[in-house]
């Protein structure tokens, strides 16, 4: 856009999107640095209210992309928040397909750190899932996991914002009991277990296999117990019986093909001239729901296509110049 969102965000480009609005790397003229921005319009009840939840939650934690800040223009609102630059789990899991279950074992235990402090704080997440949980670009080291988007987060005890009977979150990490009773801290432990299982399989919630040779599956079936009472009582329970498991160093190195997190998102220079950017005005209808779409991701098969075909152009010039020198 011509001018700062607000008179502060100036948006560069769209991110990602979904149903709860678009997702921009801004830069932040009021704390000078580039920040995540998400905007959405002020068209639905719901959605304002989810919007002011949001921005309510105030969990500072390394495990956790929570909201810093907010501004709004004419119909549009906006929640400003780290930007976190290697993409998700999501894009991880595309990238290089089941992990080993020592790298496996950290993520799991980052996202149960995350979400102790959003318990503590009376929160409930309610969309655990590969895509909600982001990676800061830590190449083949140990990672960083952040658990991000609180769009259908509720405060325990807090009026619901659907009826009873209707599942908020995504299909295969909806704990049972979510639809008929109020949201508990358990409800997320659910959804760790399925987001664990499917981290060292790759398959989808609904072709998880029964059965696995990973010392991890027994926890992670435990985690995603249909009876909430089976399930440890809290996320540090569930990192007490995890902590066995936790590897020292980074033995995932020593694969033939380590996991690999990519930095994937490149910083323009902080004067570079913004994206032209044209909102969507407001509806009145409701906002439309699906999976939030990532950026294209660049994966270990493209760089190596990348580095063999330098490689060729190298060996061809080397051998005109020697045809050159020689003849």
């Amino acid at each position: 856009m011509s001018h700062p969102f607000a008179g502060r965000y100036d948006l560069h480009e769209q991110i990602g999107s979904g149903g709860m609005g678009a997702v921009w790397r801004a830069w932040d003229r009021k704390h000078e640095q580039w920040v995540a921005v998400k905007v959405l319009t002020q068209s639905e009840a719901g959605t304002l209210l989810r919007f002011v939840r949001e921005q309510s939650l105030r969990v500072q934690h390394p495990h956790v992309v929570a909201p810093q800040g907010w501004a709004a223009d004419d119909e549009h609102i906006a929640l400003s928040m780290d930007l976190v630059r290697g993409g998700s789990l999501e894009t991880l899991l595309g990238d290089h397909g089941p992990l080993p279950e020592s790298y496996v074992a950290v993520l799991v235990d980052q996202v149960l750190q995350g979400l102790s402090a959003i318990h503590e704080a009376g929160v409930v997440h309610r969309d655990i899932k590969p895509a909600n949980i982001l990676l800061e670009p830590t190449g083949s080291a140990r990672p960083l996991a952040r658990v991000s988007d609180f769009g259908v987060a509720t405060r325990v005890g807090e009026p619901r914002l659907t009826q009873r009977g209707h599942n908020v979150g995504t299909r295969g990490y909806v704990a049972p009991e979510a639809a008929d009773a109020d949201p508990a801290p358990t409800a997320d432990l659910y959804a760790v277990g399925v987001l664990g299982r499917r981290l060292l399989t790759a398959a989808d919630p609904d072709q998880l296999p029964a059965q696995h040779p990973s010392q991890l599956w027994h926890l992670l079936q435990r985690l995603s117990a249909p009876d909430p009472q089976q399930r440890p009582a809290s996320a540090a329970d569930a990192r007490a019986l995890l902590a066995p498991y936790l590897p020292g160093g980074e033995p995932w190195v020593g694969d033939a093909e380590p996991p690999y997190v990519f930095e994937q998102l490149t910083a323009p220079a902080p004067r570079a001239t913004p994206t032209q950017v044209v909102l969507p005005r407001a509806t009145t209808g409701p906002v439309p729901t699906g999976a939030p779409q990532e950026r294209p991701r660049f994966s270990r098969d493209r760089l190596r296509v990348l580095m063999a075909a330098s490689l060729v152009l190298a060996a061809i010039l080397l051998v005109i110049v020697l045809v050159l020198v020689l003849g």
